[in-house]
């Protein structure tokens, strides 16, 4: 594996650890710069959104730019606005960061993508994703605690002075290890790209992603309620929790980037179906310590393996679309990271308890079953169709 995949990964470790690190600052946050709690609390929907959107327009912006230089840019742009974050006295100009970092992270995710991919072979492709994809996992497990300890001990802005400390070795190995030209190949105009991007059959494997998400965000968003209310488990242990998922997620990817390649229908439908088992087995037992423990650990690793599989068969199905096939998987991401926690807390709002966003979870899977299903049929009719030509 070349050594600036790795490179990437430390990047989207950073940005993973921006992305998430808010949920135990917003306190501080909040009392810090006289706003309530849910207007802190927008500052993590404002770079979700931002990621959504931004992930095409960033994408579209830079596609017939070198690869390194759109690397370093976004990367750079994202460090300093977390060092404007850092300083910034007013609530308004923080929000304005977060959206502007969320494009740059958006654009870097994109580009970051195709750039692990294009660097192996065929063989290792879902490899090199799961180091990328790795990154985020690390920064549950690693980079959103430290953050949150960071900030307990020095305060919130303390915590943004380090997303933009671990940017800065990134911006040198990425500088120093990814090819400095552009692709070998010319991209294809963004009109064909976005007719391959338009594909049935890739739109439900996206949409199978976002469903994905949804589920693993809708549950990760309230293990703290889940927790301390149903499992009965006193609030120390929460942490614990949040990094076991986090363990469970990396073991994920890694897995996923062995196994993927060799074994790609299998591994995804297998990751589908025990997803759906292991929501649905969470809301049962989460009254029960042990098995709250395990399965966190379990639906951790088997979220972030399926979701690492479903991105690697984007970019198997939008071969003629490399430089936005990226961009639209970003989205896909951030679109269940925003959904998912939005319909969690529906559930809870309207009364059916601290175990209601694991059944929505499982619902979201049986969805997300139906749409996977959906695009192997048609992957399957298309093979026939080619059969029948090549009889013919």
């Amino acid at each position: 594996m070349p050594f600036a995949v790795y490179a990437l990964g430390l990047a989207v470790f950073a940005q993973g650890t921006s992305e998430f690190m808010l949920s135990g600052l917003l306190s501080d946050i909040a009392a810090d710069l006289s706003v309530s709690i849910p207007a802190a609390g927008l500052l993590t929907s404002a770079f979700a959104i931002g990621m959504i959107v931004g992930a095409p327009l960033t994408a579209l912006f830079s596609r017939n730019w070198p690869r390194r230089r759109a690397l370093l840019f976004f990367l750079c742009v994202f460090a300093a606005v977390h060092v404007v974050g850092a300083l910034t006295p007013g609530y308004g100009l923080l929000l304005a960061t977060r959206v502007v970092g969320a494009l740059a992270n958006a654009g870097f995710w994109a580009v970051a993508l195709v750039t692990a991919v294009s660097m192996v072979g065929p063989e290792a492709r879902a490899r090199a994703t799961s180091v990328v994809v790795g990154g985020v996992t690390v920064a549950c497990v690693a980079g959103v605690p430290a953050g949150a300890a960071l900030g307990g001990h020095w305060g919130w802005r303390s915590a943004f002075w380090a997303v933009a400390l671990v940017s800065v070795p990134a911006v040198f190995v990425i500088a120093r290890t990814v090819p400095a030209g552009r692709p070998k190949s010319t991209p294809a105009p963004a009109s064909v790209e976005l007719r391959t991007l338009a594909g049935p059959r890739l739109l439900l494997t996206l949409l199978t992603s976002a469903l994905v998400q949804g589920a693993t965000f809708c549950a990760f968003s309230y293990v703290e309620p889940l927790a301390t209310h149903v499992t009965g488990l006193a609030s120390g242990w929460v942490p614990g929790l949040l990094a076991l998922f986090g363990l469970g997620s990396f073991i994920g990817v890694t897995v996923a980037g062995r196994l993927v390649d060799t074994r790609p229908v299998a591994f995804t439908a297998t990751g589908l179906v025990a997803l759906v088992t292991g929501w649905t087995g969470l809301a049962l037992t989460a009254g029960s310590p042990s098995a709250t423990v395990a399965l966190v650990l379990v639906q951790g690793m088997l979220a972030f393996g399926t979701g690492t599989a479903l991105i690697s068969w984007v970019f198997r199905l939008a071969a003629d679309a490399p430089t936005l096939s990226g961009s639209f998987a970003t989205a896909a991401f951030n679109v269940g990271a925003a959904l998912g926690p939005w319909l969690g807390g529906l559930a809870i709002g309207a009364g059916f308890g601290f175990r209601s966003p694991l059944w929505v979870s499982a619902l979201l899977m049986v969805l997300a079953l139906g749409t996977a299903g959906a695009a192997l049929g048609m992957g399957r009719a298309a093979d026939r169709g080619r059969d029948g030509i090549a009889a013919v």
